[in-house]
């Protein structure tokens, strides 16, 4: 298969690009990149206007195969994926049964062949059944394809048991993705702790649950030397921590979503259980201080933490409701919204923050839009007008916290492995 691409502006800080030029793809690799290009035969679609940008990945998706299809699947959750501009997304273990071996790492390797519509990296549970006691059998899932190993959902409660993780991972140089969240601190909270939860009357979970666990996870990193990732920071405490680690020289990265970044606690006077989260939505201080960690490098990457949940369990009272709101299908519209088309962050830090640094981070393999790469491409219209509705959504779930909102720029089209997974804003099937 032969495609160019006209007239596109071309953005990687990687590649060194930021132009407009054409680019030819042939046989899943990038052939050529420059101006005034043709091909003898092929397809060429025009892409003027858009913005081209190496393949976007997403960090945390929870795919919800095997176990919750009624609320995801691989097929539906990789559909979602291209319709919201990525072209990969790392699978979170706490499916049912838990994906702590080897058989189950290669269950979601097979699914993925099979019916993906874009790459799935599989992640793997640290401790077996996520119960935070035993190690999970870590050396089996790598070589059945696990990319990283992590309890999310709850976090390892145990320094000792983190520690033993720790030290196990360093070996093999994977990352632990970790949860930060100490129960004993959080009990029955739904909400952050503050103004809010009082006026809510509902209880409060602090900032404190995320920051002391932080604080431990990032020492335990510097004393055993592990990779640490640290996902869906919330608080300004957490990202100063981060941020004074890596002056130190600790191998610790990290993420935060859209609706920590975009959304605060004062969103929930309405009781409106799409915006229940795990980590919950804080101040406007701590929001504004996740935006600095973006600008200032502290933050690593965006990443959707993707929760689908099936309707009827939204539906009920907010403190029985679960967590979580899907993201694949917002996260690259609320990003162009809210930073940039307000000029806080340009096109290239897209690229860092939605696609190298997130491959960065979980060592995964890289990709770049230079001669002889692979054609992992996301193409975007950034004055595309979207209106978030439960019709749009291609997931199998609608708990959007975003629904209703009238956003700027999506993806028009996604190419993986130089084969489209969406072609004019439409997913195409496998």
């Amino acid at each position: 298969m032969a495609l160019l691409l006209k007239n596109g502006r071309v953005v990687d800080p990687v590649a060194g690009i930021d132009e407009v030029a054409d680019i030819i793809i042939r046989d899943g690799v990038i052939v050529e990149i420059g101006k005034d290009l043709s091909i003898p035969k092929g397809e060429t679609l025009d892409v003027s206007e858009k913005v081209v940008l190496p393949g976007l990945v997403d960090a945390h998706t929870h795919l919800r195969e095997p176990g919750r299809e009624d609320e995801e699947s691989v097929a539906s959750g990789t559909a979602a994926a291209a319709h919201g501009g990525f072209t990969a997304v790392c699978a979170m273990p706490n499916t049912s049964p838990i994906c702590d071996t080897g058989s189950k790492v290669r269950f979601i390797v097979e699914r993925a062949a099979e019916e993906g519509i874009v790459r799935v990296y599989p992640i793997g549970a640290v401790t077996k059944g996520q119960d935070g006691a035993a190690l999970a059998e870590i050396g089996d899932m790598l070589s059945e394809g696990a990319v990283a190993f992590s309890d999310d959902g709850r976090g390892v409660q145990s320094a000792g048991v983190a520690r033993i993780a720790m030290d196990y991972l360093k070996a093999f140089d994977a990352p632990l993705i970790a949860h930060c969240e100490d129960e004993s601190l959080v009990g029955h909270g739904v909400v952050n702790e503050g103004v809010v939860s009082t006026r809510l009357g509902m209880p409060g979970w602090p900032a404190a649950a995320e920051e002391t666990m932080v604080a431990r996870d990032i020492r335990l990193s510097e004393l055993t030397g592990c990779r640490l990732h640290l996902a869906h920071l919330s608080t300004a405490g957490s990202i100063a921590l981060v941020r004074e680690a890596k002056a130190r020289g600790v191998r610790v990265t990290c993420e935060v979503t859209p609706h920590h970044l975009f959304l605060d606690e004062d969103v929930l006077i309405g009781y409106d259980t799409n915006l229940k989260m795990n980590p919950p939505l804080r101040t406007a201080g701590d929001r504004a201080a996740l935006v600095g960690g973006l600008l200032d490098g502290t933050v690593d990457c965006i990443a959707t933490d993707h929760a689908p949940h099936a309707a009827h369990e939204k539906e009920l009272e907010f403190e029985l409701a679960p967590f979580g709101t899907t993201g694949l299908e917002t996260a690259l519209s609320l990003v162009n919204t809210h930073l940039v088309a307000t000029e806080k962050l340009a096109w290239a830090d897209v690229a860092r923050l939605m696609c190298h640094g997130p491959r960065a981070a979980l060592g995964l393999p890289g990709v770049s839009l230079a001669a002889g790469q692979v054609a992992d491409i996301t193409i975007v219209d950034p004055e595309a007008r979207v209106e978030v509705t439960r019709e749009w959504f291609v997931s199998k779930s609608r708990n959007s916290a975003f629904l209703g909102s009238k956003l700027l720029g999506k993806a028009s089209e996604v190419l993986v492995g130089g084969y489209f997974a969406l072609k004019n804003g439409k997913v195409v099937a496998r």
